[in-house]
């Protein structure tokens, strides 16, 4: 059993979520100063678009989605009345849909990630040398893999939309 709580346990659990919430909060101002799609839609566009068919069940979206994981139904909900993602029904289980992108929500998508991708250059990235992301990959996705029973799927490789 791990031991409780150490202050270096402490501090390097805040600095991660300082550092997460910081950068996703200038990224996301990134985003709406170039009057691009907010962060949690890019997220469910993203994983819509690598998804095969372009379309997830909803429970499996929820599952994938990083950011706003309590909120995609919502989230889709807004999306569809923007044109950017349709609401499918499931054709082998009635009380079940799907969502898929729609052709608006991959030109969305491919507007938005130049942005998207800058702002991980900004506001992350250029903060490491190599050695460090390679150890924060390293690190991250054997927490990660710890709890992949609960997170499914894994960690993903550095995505980026397919085209």
């Amino acid at each position: 059993m791990p031991t409780a709580g150490t202050e270096t346990d402490v501090a390097a659990w805040r600095a991660l979520l300082l550092a997460q919430s910081t950068a996703l909060k200038a990224i996301e101002a990134d985003l709406a100063a170039a009057g691009l799609v907010p962060l949690t839609w890019y997220d469910v566009l993203l994983e819509l678009n690598a998804a095969p068919g372009r379309r997830l069940r909803m429970q499996r979206l929820a599952d994938r989605v990083v950011l706003s994981r309590t909120r995609v139904s919502r989230l889709v909900d807004e999306l569809g009345g923007a044109g950017l993602v349709e609401r499918l029904p499931d054709p082998d289980d009635g009380r079940a849909c799907f969502a898929r992108i729609t052709p608006a929500g991959r030109a969305a998508l491919r507007r938005a990630a130049p942005a998207y991708l800058r702002g991980i250059a900004e506001h992350f990235t250029r903060h490491l040398d190599e050695r460090e992301k390679q150890t924060l990959v390293t690190a991250l996705t054997r927490v990660v893999a710890a709890h992949q029973p609960l997170l499914e799927p894994a960690l993903p490789s550095p995505r980026r939309p397919g085209w």
